[in-house]
Parts: C-alpha cells; sequence; structure tokens
C-alpha cells in the first residue's frame, strides 16, 4: 500500500445551503469533481439524514474510486463539511488528482476557514510481518 490521504475540516461556509442538505445536488457534484480530476467511479452512496432539534440533517456523500475514496460530510446547522480524498499510488502517482479534486470540493464549499492536512500513508518497499 501506497497512497496519499488528504482531509479538510471546512467552517463558516459560504455556499448555497443545497450543498450542506441535498444528497443528491451533493452526489453529482462529487461525480462530477472526480471525472474532472481525471479519477475513476465504481460506487457511490448519498445519504442525507433527517432534521434534529439543532436544524436540518446533514448529507454524507461517498464515491468509491478505482483509485481509493471520496468522501464528504456535512453539518448544515455549523455551515461545516469534513472532507476525506484517499489515492493509491502504487502503479501511477494520482497526487496530482486527489489535490484537484480536493480544490475542487473546498471551493464548492467556499469556507471562511480551513483545516487541511496530508498524510503519505505506506510505502513503496513496506513488507508485512506477522
Amino acid at each position: 500500500m501506497h497512497g496519499l490521504h488528504l482531509t479538510a475540516d471546512l467552517h463558516d461556509c459560504r455556499c448555497a445551503n443545497q450543498w450542506f442538505v441535498d444528497a443528491k445536488a451533493l452526489g453529482s457534484a462529487c461525480r462530477q469533481a472526480v471525472l474532472a480530476a481525471g479519477l475513476h467511479p465504481v460506487g457511490e452512496l448519498f445519504q442525507a439524514f433527517p432534521a434534529t432539534a439543532s436544524g436540518p440533517g446533514g448529507v454524507t456523500a461517498t464515491v468509491l474510486l478505482a483509485e481509493s475514496h471520496l468522501c464528504v460530510h456535512t453539518w448544515p446547522e455549523l455551515r461545516a463539511a469534513t472532507l476525506d480524498v484517499y489515492v493509491c499510488n502504487v502503479g501511477a502517482d494520482q497526487s496530482p488528482a486527489a489535490h484537484a479534486l480536493m480544490d475542487c470540493l473546498v471551493s464548492l464549499f467556499q469556507p471562511q476557514r480551513s483545516e487541511r492536512n496530508a498524510l503519505q500513508r505506506g510505502s513503496l518497499t513496506a513488507q508485512v510481518a506477522c
């Protein structure tokens, strides 16, 4: 295993409310962003959650990629979202595509504040020991 795992915590987002609560719209945006980044979707699940006393329910959008995955979670009551992009880099370096996908989704939410992280996972020379 060898890959790049990107995360972003987005706060005080200025985007349209639909991106927080409309699973179909967010799913479509995720699918388009994946394709624009040159990645290959192989499965998807877009789930809206019911409203609570705190406000409307959020959405989880997951796109399974041939290269690994994308996952988005929203909190409309906080105007916040978390993004998770993981790509496998065995065979080809998918890092530029992962960054392009992340940048596209961050732009969609228009956060006033964000924390972004990148983690190199695994090693091309790692050996499994039992």
